[in-house]
């Protein structure tokens, strides 16, 4: 894996935050890295969009899914949570298999567990060559690298009956630095009940382009060619359709307008920390911790903002105080 063993002290980040909120890398979410498809695709993708250009080349496994993007989610989150708690990081995650499955909302049966082992080979197999930049911008002149979207993986220990307990992923530097520089965005954790992948494409995309704009209006040629859907525009088109009369995407609702064009708004306020949210005291976390252990406090913390919102985001004396109480009485609801 990494120089040395993974599980060299200091080599390796221990991923045990429980209900870290699911966040995704910028990059990933605007341009199409990974397949729509459910069958071995092994097609070399070439994608240009402005001055920004991809080439995504699979292996003989196929290229990575957008299911298999799970695991990269549910590494960045963890990550994310461990930066926001002022912890140390380190590319190479050590995770339980089982947290994995349940956090991505899968199924934890051996068919799971076979299913996560080949969607590691898919993300090891896949190679990426672009010149989208992450982290701070040093070098004045444009930089292209090429990676794989995981460097490696390995299973640290196995149960008798051949299920997978512990594995080590190695990011990629170039999502690493990604994370580090905090280019990520929150996702519903609904993202994950999804089941079409082009369902999950499109709320990517409208997570990343709408945000929390009033609304964000794209053709359907711009909208299929983001996507990455390989489908005629004809067929694209009707499956557009059928998520619009379906209506099943997180925070969003789309509309078809004239001139083959689509509009976005959001269900409500799409939740990101802001300066206009109530500002919590180092100590208030601390002691959100003693009273919620196991739990990622920014995750609370998020899920409070969102109830603060939705009851009109009322003028508080104590934010400390309201924060707590919310914890407190979310605790005792079990």
């Amino acid at each position: 894996m990494n120089t040395g063993s993974p599980q060299a002290a200091g080599d390796f980040f221990v991923c045990d935050f429980f209900a870290a909120v699911p966040k995704h890398d910028l990059a990933s979410m605007e341009h199409p890295l990974f397949s729509l498809s459910t069958r071995p695709d092994r097609r070399i993708i070439e994608y240009r969009h402005n001055d920004i250009e991809v080439t995504v080349t699979p292996s003989v496994k196929g290229r990575a899914t957008i299911f298999d993007a799970d695991i990269l989610i549910f590494c960045i989150s963890q990550l994310m949570a461990a930066l926001n708690a002022g912890r140390a990081t380190h590319r190479t995650l050590t995770l339980t298999a089982h947290d994995l499955l349940l956090a991505t909302g899968r199924e934890t049966s051996g068919d799971g567990y076979r299913r996560l082992r080949d969607a590691f080979e898919r993300l090891a197999g896949t190679r990426v060559t672009t010149n989208i930049t992450t982290g701070p911008k040093t070098d004045p002149f444009e930089v292209t690298t090429g990676f794989g979207l995981i460097e490696s993986w390995e299973i640290v220990r196995r149960t008798r009956g051949g299920r997978m307990v512990s594995v080590a992923v190695t990011l990629s530097e170039w999502l690493y630095r990604a994370v580090l520089s905090k280019s990520v965005l929150t996702l519903s954790r609904d993202y994950f009940t999804l089941r079409r992948p082009l369902e999950r494409r499109i709320y990517e995309l409208c997570r990343k382009h709408c945000g929390r704009q009033p609304e964000w209006r794209v053709s359907v040629e711009t909208l299929c060619k983001k996507s990455g859907s390989a489908s005629p525009r004809r067929v694209f088109r009707a499956m557009l359709r059928e998520i619009i009369r379906d209506a099943h995407l997180p925070d969003y609702t789309l509309t078809e307008e004239e001139g083959d064009m689509i509009c976005v708004r959001p269900i409500a306020a799409v939740i990101e920390p802001t300066a206009h949210a109530p500002q919590l005291a180092p100590e208030t976390f601390a002691a959100a911790r003693t009273l919620m252990p196991g739990l990622d406090v920014y995750a609370l913390e998020a899920q409070w903002q969102a109830v603060w919102i939705a009851s009109g985001a009322p003028r508080l004396k104590s934010p400390d105080r309201a924060f707590l109480g919310w914890v407190k009485k979310r605790g005792s609801a079990g």
